[in-house]
């Protein structure tokens, strides 16, 4: 399996996510969106290149994330889901146990860099609900 990670401006995310990964060019493209400490960066990579492996070894699509994502977003979008929900910790989703692992890595990383989870948390939420 042949994956490239990047950072890039949240702008250029394909939704208002700050992580996502899909295949281009017959690659797997992980991107993260571009935080003010580059550990917040490099954590949500990790979450997402978790969450690919495990979806793929397991047989779930891309195309199934991203279309229950997308719904997941209209739903947020008429009140359904507060900003703070991940459309991942949603039981419906059909990457819930993945995403769920990928999660528990994450954070355990974070530790291991010295991020405090509240600041790491807060600084997602900034970059989806920009003040």
């Amino acid at each position: 399996m042949k994956i490239l990670l990047d950072v890039i401006p949240h702008s250029e995310q394909r939704y208002p996510t700050p992580g996502d990964y899909f295949k281009e060019d017959g690659m797997w493209k992980i991107v993260a969106s571009e935080l003010p400490n580059p550990d917040h960066s490099f954590l949500i990579q990790l979450h997402e290149l978790i969450e690919l492996y495990l979806t793929q070894k397991r047989g779930i699509e891309e195309p199934d994330i991203m279309a229950f994502d997308l719904q997941y977003e209209k739903e947020r979008n008429v009140g359904d889901h507060s900003e703070e929900e991940e459309p991942g910790d949603d039981p419906r989703a059909p990457y819930y146990r993945e995403h769920q692992y990928a999660s528990a890595v994450e954070y355990l990383m974070a530790v291991a860099l010295d991020v405090d989870r509240n600041d790491y948390d807060n600084a997602v939420l900034e970059l989806l609900n920009p003040t």
